[in-house]
């Protein structure tokens, strides 16, 4: 994703952070409140001792609570956190070669904490990790220790017939291939030590490679629906789906490791899976990762199995993005993401973008970037590709094209910004940016469409359609600022122009369908975005809303686009007497009616182009652990 300097609504998040986790933990490793930008924070100081008090670097200590954050001690042992949020946090230290120190739970109440000193205990050379090993898969010296000299036998009935039962070549085989000792009598003991070899070795390589991994994560059973009004959560086409939600997270001296993984089950059966590596903030950093998704209709909306024609739908995404500070006054990113669409009639998408951000002095935190970028988009890529923003769910709808004989047509867009920010005394941030986009197959989403002659569709079924070619140029400002008693809002104002050049390929379908998609040659956007969020102290209940005005949204309900508002609000209650074993239980509720989870790099167009956007509920637990 690209770390814009710009003032819109995801701008000044990502200068905060260039790779958000999402609330709740499902979000490209962060949450979507540090996309917009960090509250009241505090830091949290230690160091790593050995047990004879000398400091070991590279020790990497991960606080876990309201965030994930993780710190690498440095040559005197000393680790830092410097953007916590109040609240309580599960604090462990690994090192490999090492035993993990005992969990600790420290209470972030202040703005800076001290933690006493950590101390690790240096695992002894003949001290296997409890893994693999201890299951009985590979070799093992444990029948040398039973016939070593001196040992001490039962003398039992039963233990007699056990050590005098008539052994076959199969029985001899089976004890060989767990590499017992004391076992031979068999052809076929010396031939199985290789095969005791292969399995063991590598069994007990990924034991002890995994056992110094502080592995960190959280599971999320969730349920979500949607409605277009509120008693359509009474409907039948309306009940709650099931969701299950899996991150692991793996932070070393290096880098961070992060796998997620989502699963729903139904009439609409569909999972998503992802991997990515992080390199630890450097001069040089990087990010690589993938993913795929896969949704499966088998229910009875009939457009919906026409559109799903082979029974399912595939997505797998590749993407690549490299920060390089080159001195410290100029930062240069560049990358790109490869997409392929098993439902497209080109299936291979190539998005690729680029920037660099110049800092004209040292000692004053004013940036000025420049970003190119192209993006090209699939009709339905949001059910699929993990979003930047919001909450992290596999594919939850089913899509159809509006036009079948036209099929799906992506979207591509160029884009072009330029942008300055400053960070001003007492945490106020401005900024201003300019930017120019061109788009060709601008897309169109239709909810709650009526086609002549066929059955309304439900909330679960949309339609896709080209509004034709459009450019667009404007400019913007935003400010934002962390108010006392954390707090952090933020304001941000676009002015857009637009120009439509080419008819839409899909005009005498939408002018049967959807009115409010009929778009002048020209036309002037004003849109205002507004975020808040707080944490309150005493109940750690964690609010974070998004409420965006627009001139020209699309309104089933009107002949022509006007002002319309959207929103996004999400709550998350943390449940401290449900915690055990070191886990932290939340719980977690969100209404929101945005439909686009990716405000970054995104067209003008692309929330305004949805018409009828149901509103989506989402409900249940979270265990961090």
């Amino acid at each position: 994703m690209t770390c814009r300097f710009t003032v819109s609504l995801s701008t000044a998040v990502m200068c905060v952070a260039a790779l958000a986790s999402p609330v709740s933990g499902q979000v490209r490793a962060v949450r979507p409140v540090a996309q917009i930008a960090a509250i009241p924070h505090a830091e949290l100081r230690g160091i790593v001792l050995d047990e004879q008090g000398r400091p070991l670097a590279g020790a990497v200590a991960t606080a876990l609570g309201s965030t994930t954050a993780y710190a690498v001690s440095d040559v005197e042992g000393k680790f830092l956190f410097q953007t916590l949020p109040y609240g309580p946090y599960l604090l462990r230290v690994h090192l490999q070669g090492y035993t993990p120190a005992p969990s600790r739970l420290i209470q972030v109440n202040r703005e800076t904490l001290p933690v006493s000193s950590v101390v690790l205990t240096r695992r002894s050379s003949g001290e296997e990790p409890v893994g693999v090993l201890a299951a009985g898969v590979g070799p093992t010296d444990a029948g040398n220790a039973a016939a070593g000299d001196g040992e001490t036998h039962d003398h039992g009935e039963v233990a007699w017939r056990l050590r005098h039962l008539k052994r076959s070549v199969l029985k001899d085989a089976a004890v060989g291939l767990v590499g017992v000792a004391g076992a031979s009598g068999s052809f076929l003991d010396d031939s199985l030590d290789g095969l005791g070899w292969a399995v063991g070795s590598p069994a007990r390589f990924a034991t002890s490679l995994l056992a110094d991994v502080p592995w960190n994560g959280h599971f999320d059973l969730l349920t979500s629906t949607s409605f277009d009004r509120p008693q359509d959560l009474f409907s039948l086409d309306t009940m709650p789906r099931g969701m299950a939600y899996l991150a692991l997270e793996a932070p070393t001296a290096g880098g961070q490791w992060a796998v997620r993984g989502a699963m729903t089950q139904g009439d609409l059966s569909s999972w998503i899976v992802a991997g990515s590596y992080r390199r630890a903030p450097a001069s040089h950093r990087y990010e690589a990762g993938l993913s795929y998704g896969m949704q499966s209709y088998l229910g009875g909306n009939a457009e919906a199995l026409a559109a799903v024609a082979e029974g399912d739908r595939n997505v797998g995404v590749l993407y690549g993005y490299d920060d390089w500070t080159i001195t410290p006054r100029v930062r240069v990113n560049y990358g790109a993401k490869y997409a392929r669409y098993d439902y497209l009639s080109h299936q291979a998408l190539v998005s690729p973008r680029a920037s660099v951000t110049l800092k004209p002095r040292l000692d004053d935190s004013f940036r000025i970037r420049a970003a190119v970028s192209r993006r090209v988009s699939a009709p339905g890529a949001e059910e699929f590709a993990p979003p930047s923003t919001g909450l992290w769910l596999p594919p939850e709808r089913t899509f159809s094209p509006l036009t079948a004989a036209r099929g799906f047509v992506p979207q591509e867009m160029d884009h072009v910004e330029v942008a300055a920010e400053r960070e001003w005394a007492g945490g106020l941030v401005t900024g201003v940016r300019a930017f120019h986009q061109a788009v060709d197959d601008q897309i169109v989403t239709l909810f709650g469409v009526v086609m002549p002659g066929a059955v309304p569709s439900t909330l679960g079924h949309y339609y896709v359609a080209s509004a034709g070619d459009v450019d667009s140029s404007g400019w913007g400002v935003s400010v934002s600022r962390a108010m006392p008693a954390r707090v952090r809002a933020s304001v941000d104002y676009t002015n857009a122009q637009s120009s439509w050049l080419t008819r839409s390929p899909d005009a005498d379908a939408l002018a049967l369908v959807a009115i409010a998609m009929r778009r002048d040659a020209g036309q002037r956007i004003h849109d205002v975005t507004t975020s808040i969020e707080s944490t309150l102290p005493v109940t750690e209940t964690r609010l974070f809303a998004i409420y965006k005005i627009n001139s020209a949204l699309a309104d089933a309900d009107a002949g022509a686009p006007g002002a319309g508002a959207r929103f996004d609000v999400q709550v998350n209650q943390s449940l401290p007497f449900l915690n055990f074993s070191g886990g932290q239980w939340e719980m977690l509720v969100a209404v929101r009616s945005l439909f686009r989870d990716d405000l970054l790099d995104a067209s003008v167009y692309d929330e305004l182009l949805v018409m009828r956007s149901p509103k989506r509920v989402v409900g249940g637990v979270t265990v961090r652990f």
